[in-house]
């Protein structure tokens, strides 16, 4: 089905983008799988293409244009590519990092924080989960303790993208240890403070070229103007308003991936014979293909409305929640009958299929697991 939410500004930068992506990223997606990580240079050859920052403001060295059309380029060529897991940390940085730093920050802090967020220099990650809490940031143990013009912090993070890269960390953190959402800020802390160390680069079931870290403060200084915006409190009000783009984030990668999957596997099915015949032309075949291609592009119809919502300011939680959960499972069913159409070979690593199949299977997690999101679509129809 043809989209129509794409101007013609849109379309020029997608070619810029898939160049980049065919230069920079394909030619050593298994390289940095190996790794475990993307080298810190991959941001700044981004931020000089003008592929990050987009929403920044252009006298910060950004492209002053808060559309997210063009986010949505970006994360759709990176899994066209079938380098998701490679460009993770570019979509993390743009799409759930950046709105912190954009909605939050005064005057000073964006002076200091938004030409290197822009250039790729400051690699930013956010700090929400911790060992033991899963999704009750309520929960959350990391405290920040007021000490004259510093906060003392300390505790742990497990689980944060971009861990072992970022420069800046939006951290979430316990101002008020008595009190639950009420008590939570948000602190940005910074590489090279004393007493911020990171732990190991988990190793992980799929996604290897991101790098995933442990982080772990003890009696860290970080001053009272690295606090966002400007009062002790808010950081659980802050946190909701900016999860519904992290969550459409989420769901326009979900079904770039599932269509990657399905035309990978077109591409298989035409020039693989079985008993003398293409693996295509048999009926079952053209009928799960057939299936796939229809709820990928009913997915992809819904996906753009909601991002033509957030472009409006009209997204709701409660949409934003549809979308990730039902194309995070998308993906998850997508890529599992496709590698089942490639047979014993869908099972070795060295076709994409696999890599995407154990790459897909966290996405029905991170960002808010799907039962958390059928929890919020629940609870507004008053149940």
């Amino acid at each position: 089905m043809r989209r129509t939410l794409f101007d013609t500004e849109h379309n020029e930068f997608r070619e810029s983008v898939r160049r980049f992506v065919q230069r920079e990223v394909v030619p050593h997606a298994a390289e940095w799988e190996e790794a475990g990580l993307v080298p810190r240079d991959l941001f700044v050859t981004a931020g000089k293409a003008g592929f990050l920052g987009m929403a920044v403001p252009e006298r910060f060295g950004g492209g002053g244009v808060d559309d997210f059309r063009f986010n949505m380029v970006l994360a759709e060529e990176i899994e066209y590519g079938g380098v998701g897991a490679a460009g993770l940390g570019m979509t993390l940085h743009n799409d759930i990092c950046l709105p912190y730093f954009l909605s939050y920050c005064d005057e000073e802090q964006q002076q200091r924080w938004l030409p290197g967020i822009a250039s790729g220099e400051l690699i930013t990650a956010i700090g929400m989960t911790e060992p033991g809490i899963g999704s009750d940031l309520g929960s959350l143990s990391t405290t920040a303790i007021r000490d004259g013009d510093h906060y003392v912090v300390n505790g742990a993070k497990t689980f944060i993208t971009n861990g072992i890269n970022a420069d800046l960390v939006v951290t979430a953190v316990k101002t008020d240890p008595s009190e639950r959402h009420r008590g939570i800020s948000l602190l940005i802390i910074e590489r090279g403070m004393p007493g911020f160390e990171r732990g190991r680069n988990l190793s992980k079931l799929g996604q290897h070229a991101q790098d995933t870290a442990e982080l772990s403060f003890a009696d860290v200084r970080v001053p009272v103007t690295n606090l966002l915006g400007g009062e002790e409190g808010v950081g659980f009000r802050q946190l909701v308003a900016n999860l519904p783009q992290e969550r459409l984030s989420i769901a326009v990668a979900s079904v770039a991936a599932a269509r990657t999957a399905l035309e990978q596997t077109l591409d298989y099915v035409k020039g693989r014979k079985a008993f003398g015949q293409p693996v295509g032309s048999f009926q079952n075949s053209r009928f799960v293909l057939a299936e796939i291609a229809t709820e990928v592009d009913i997915a992809q119809t819904f996906v753009d409305a909601c991002v033509q919502a957030r472009n409006a300011g009209e997204l709701s939680a409660e949409d934003a929640a549809k979308a990730k959960w039902w194309c995070s499972e998308l993906q998850g069913r997508v890529v599992d009958r496709c590698l089942q159409l490639h047979g014993g070979y869908g099972y070795m690593t060295e076709y994409p299929i696999a890599r995407a199949f154990v790459d897909a299977r966290v996405t029905r997690i991170y960002g808010g697991t799907t039962e958390i999101m059928k929890e919020i679509i629940g609870r507004d129809l008053g149940l």
